[in-house]
């Protein structure tokens, strides 16, 4: 019993130093997703096709995840981080968010914090008209958390207005007005960086769902291309290397404005993708070609880069090897703004916090069915569950992940030995955890 005391005084003692409670203003908060991204697009991450030097950097006074495991479309993707559930529990329709769900913006809000959200929104069922009724809504980022917005894509869909060259943005409830000359992601990162300026002096969540690197693979006012107006709606996977320095340009331009505020210290930065690749997208890297995977369940659709930056905490840069789900960003930032909340997720905020005992998750799931209430077959319609080396489908195919990534190989029972029997006997009771899941 003594011990069990010591143990609770420990504790009290730990909250009470901890600096929120000191009176330290609470770490701020960057949350930046890219769009179509996979893990391979990163020169930190062994791509020789394009140069990133600005995540580079990050990753290299960071922590760079090898191992961070994304649904395999956006709108799967941002429903699951957004809320740290899984597909099955709250996924209804294709570009839609239901309006009781409860976001990572609203708990930071109730922590106190000033939230921000600019580039793709993609939740308000714009897709689904028959069946949402309220998809017309512009306050619809306000219920979920967001004190301002500055978004494309929030009541209209992108054929009435693309997101890059003269795009269509809706910024707190009235529309831009722009011409040919005006790039969205200038206007993005232009808005996040007056937000942060704006609160410097108090504790800031910006989530910034960029809409880079996303198709039509476009010239970018770095494109020689970009000259000529004519040409700014080009499409053409040449220009994918350009949208990917763009893309690490706008980090570079958020990061800069943190240093210039002195802020950088006590910001931590997250930086992520929300799918793999486009599949029309060929990646040189150092260990061989990689074909973009977006909209698959093998690795490089479901496999996107992850970067945490936060000098005040991590100190030398460093490699974190384990698996990371989607669901695990929310309880991370629940932990970061002393708030608790129950997820599907594993917080890895010790790990950001340098805590030796971080034990991680052995697993990964991923439930993904892009229209769940259709009543058409989708043959992409899946649900997995993995460790580093191995995966495991709700079909039963059973994949060793090390010799054959690209899944062309299911190892029949009879095949497999001691560790993989073993790790299949534990993938399927991993599995069994889940409510069972009968396809259309």
């Amino acid at each position: 019993m003594k011990h069990i005391h010591t143990f609770y005084l420990i504790s009290f003692l730990q909250f009470l130093l901890n600096p929120i409670f000191l009176g330290a203003q609470k770490p701020n908060v960057v949350l930046i997703m890219a769009d179509d991204l996979g893990y391979e697009c990163l020169s930190s991450n062994g791509s020789l096709s394009y140069h990133t030097p600005v995540l580079d950097s990050l990753a290299s006074n960071g922590i760079r995840f090898t191992h961070c495991i994304s649904q395999p479309m956006c709108t799967p993707s941002r429903v699951k981080i957004m809320t740290g559930l899984y597909n099955y529990q709250n996924y209804d329709y294709w570009g839609h968010l239901g309006r009781n769900e409860y976001t990572f913006a609203q708990m930071m809000k109730k922590a106190g914090y000033r939230t921000c959200i600019a580039g793709k929104w993609q939740l308000n069922g714009v897709h689904t008209k028959d069946q949402v009724s309220d998809w017309n809504d512009n306050t619809v980022p306000y219920q979920f958390g967001f004190d301002e917005y500055c978004l494309w894509q929030l009541r209209h869909r992108k054929y009435d207005g693309d997101r890059y060259s003269e795009p269509f943005i809706e910024e707190n409830g009235r529309y831009l007005e722009v011409t040919k000359d005006h790039y969205g992601p200038d206007i993005f990162s232009d808005y996040i960086l007056d937000f942060i300026d704006k609160n410097r002096d108090q504790p800031f969540m910006v989530y910034y769902p960029m809409v880079l690197v996303h198709s039509p693979f476009v010239p970018t006012p770095e494109s020689e291309a970009w000259t000529d107006k004519s040409r700014r709606y080009e499409n053409d996977t040449a220009y994918f290397r350009d949208m990917v320095s763009y893309m690490d340009k706008m980090v570079g331009k958020i990061v800069h404005q943190l240093a210039k505020l002195g802020l950088d210290e006590n910001t931590l930065v997250l930086f992520t993708g929300d799918n793999g690749t486009h599949q029309s997208i060929h990646t040189l890297t150092k260990t061989g070609k990689v074909q973009g995977g977006k909209s698959t369940t093998k690795d490089a659709g479901t496999r996107v880069p992850l970067i945490a930056y936060w000098p005040d905490q991590i100190k030398t840069g460093s490699t974190y090897e384990g698996l990371i789900e989607f669901s695990d960003f929310f309880p991370t930032l629940a932990d970061l703004a002393g708030e608790r909340i129950q997820t599907n997720g594993t917080s890895f905020h010790p790990l950001l916090t340098g805590q030796k005992n971080f034990q991680g998750r052995q697993t990964a799931f991923v439930h993904y069915d892009r229209n769940p209430l259709s009543k058409t077959a989708d043959s992409k319609r899946a649900r997995f569950v993995r460790t580093l080396d191995y995966k495991l489908y709700h079909d039963g195919r059973f994949y060793d992940l090390r010799n054959d990534v690209l899944e062309k190989n299911p190892l029949s029972d009879e095949s497999l030995k001691a560790e993989a029997r073993d790790v299949k006997i534990f993938l399927e009771k991993e599995m069994r955890k889940h409510p069972k899941w009968v396809q259309k």
